[in-house]
């Protein structure tokens, strides 16, 4: 190992703990402001019921962030396995896999949850763009941005193949499609809107933008200590 590699071992490692206490502040400071309506539920999702937790918003958002520290706990064995194994950003691809999963999976059950008239109602179908953004109303804008910023955020982290903005984007928009096609084919009572597409893959290039500067740029390799030392010649 190089001296300059030595040298720049502990500023990386107090970013990263920079860069991690600061997430977990956004957080708690996230669960401060919506405590109320989290603690409606707490009751419920603490029991196992599933009314009241899993098929509301505020169970859904509690047992997101109450599972925090399981996820934390993955990502730290996942990166430790890697270490062992001499694979470069351990820390990095373990984070990005975990947060992909964590950060978009609530969403999703969030969008796939079904309304009243579910299995009665007729599917509706809006390809008008624009024309829902107003009926959206801030909050819904805003939590459709969120649908896939977390994977808009760590895919590029974790494949070289989706580190470009373009590519981001189609994959904001595909998995939107999918999303918006299954609500109108198992009828949940949703409107399939094409400015729901949009919303997302924005909200999935945002993010990636976000995270530009740690996007993985080439395929992984072991590190340098990893690697066997060629014997002498002769």
């Amino acid at each position: 190992m190089t001296q300059n590699a030595a040298l720049s071992a502990p500023p990386r490692r107090a970013r990263r703990i920079v860069l991690l206490g600061l997430a977990v502040l956004a957080m708690a400071s996230a669960a401060f402001v919506v405590r109320r309506p989290l603690m409606m539920s707490a009751p419920r999702c603490m029991a196992g019921r599933w009314h009241g937790c899993f098929d509301t918003f505020n169970g859904v958002v509690l047992m997101t962030l109450v599972t925090v520290p399981l996820a934390a706990l993955v990502v730290w064995a996942l990166a430790r396995r890697r270490r062992a194994a001499g694979l470069a950003s351990a820390w990095r691809t373990s984070l990005a896999e975990v947060g992909m999963v964590h950060g978009t999976v609530p969403f999703l059950w969030l969008t796939m949850m079904p309304g009243a008239g579910a299995g009665t109602a007729p599917a509706r179908v809006s390809l008008v763009p624009l024309r829902d953004l107003v009926t959206m109303g801030p909050l819904g804008i805003a939590g459709n941005l969120l649908v896939f910023a977390a994977l808009g955020f760590f895919a590029p982290m974790r494949f070289a193949a989706l580190a470009s903005v373009p590519r981001i984007l189609a994959l904001g928009a595909g998995c939107s499609i999918l999303v918006e096609t299954a609500q109108y084919v198992l009828r949940l009572d949703r409107v399939s809107s094409v400015d729901d597409v949009l919303v997302n893959a924005a909200g999935a290039v945002l993010a990636a933008l976000a995270s530009r500067r740690w996007w993985c740029t080439t395929a992984q390799a072991p590190s340098d200590e990893s690697r066997p030392v060629p014997a002498p010649a002769g």
